[in-house]
């Protein structure tokens, strides 16, 4: 029996919004792409109708989530202030399956494929600009400088939050690192 191109888009988004949503969770090493499958709600050999390999599916999970279409883009507008509000927050440390792909997957990522590695450059170039938008400075370069200063203590600042098991050094870094950004 065929589906129809929308039921082939839905199956699609629903695959890689499980697999966004585990990769994030548990790393690439750990989730199998049968369990990506179960979670999406589809049977592990409707896989190959949408992706060639695993390493194909982290490529398009990481555009997915990194270069949504215009419509799509949860962040688009928002100011950075603001964003650095929600990024730093315990929401966000205690849920990394919908949080930042960089702060979650940033380390293995830099060891994945190239395609994966051009779609991360392209969502952090992407960031980068946005926040560069609305960042201190008189010139674009300053503008530009301070956002990737902001955006790197953030990621780094998540990755330390979620990686201590001390839940009040935990807040710590992230209330300190938010009063550094928003200064």
């Amino acid at each position: 029996m065929r589906i129809s191109r929308d039921k082939m888009l839905e199956n699609r988004r629903a695959i890689l919004d499980a697999a966004a949503r585990l990769f994030r969770e548990q790393g690439f090493e750990a989730v199998t792409v049968a369990a990506v499958m179960q979670a999406a709600g589809l049977t592990h050999g409707a896989f190959y109708n949408h992706f060639e390999s695993k390493d194909d599916l982290i490529a398009k999970t990481f555009a997915h989530i990194l270069l949504p279409e215009p419509a799509q883009d949860r962040f688009a507008g928002v100011v950075l202030d603001d964003f650095a509000r929600g990024y730093l927050s315990p929401r966000h440390r205690d849920d990394p399956g919908e949080g930042c792909v960089f702060a979650a997957l940033g380390g293995e990522g830099a060891r994945c494929g190239k395609a994966a590695r051009q779609v991360m450059t392209e969502g952090a170039r992407r960031q980068i600009e946005r926040m560069a938008q609305d960042a201190p400075g008189a010139t674009p370069e300053e503008r530009r400088r301070a956002a990737i200063q902001r955006y790197a203590a953030m990621v780094g600042a998540m990755v330390l939050a979620r990686a201590v098991d001390d839940t009040a050094l935990s807040d710590e870094v992230l209330a300190a690192t938010l009063q550094g950004v928003t200064a």
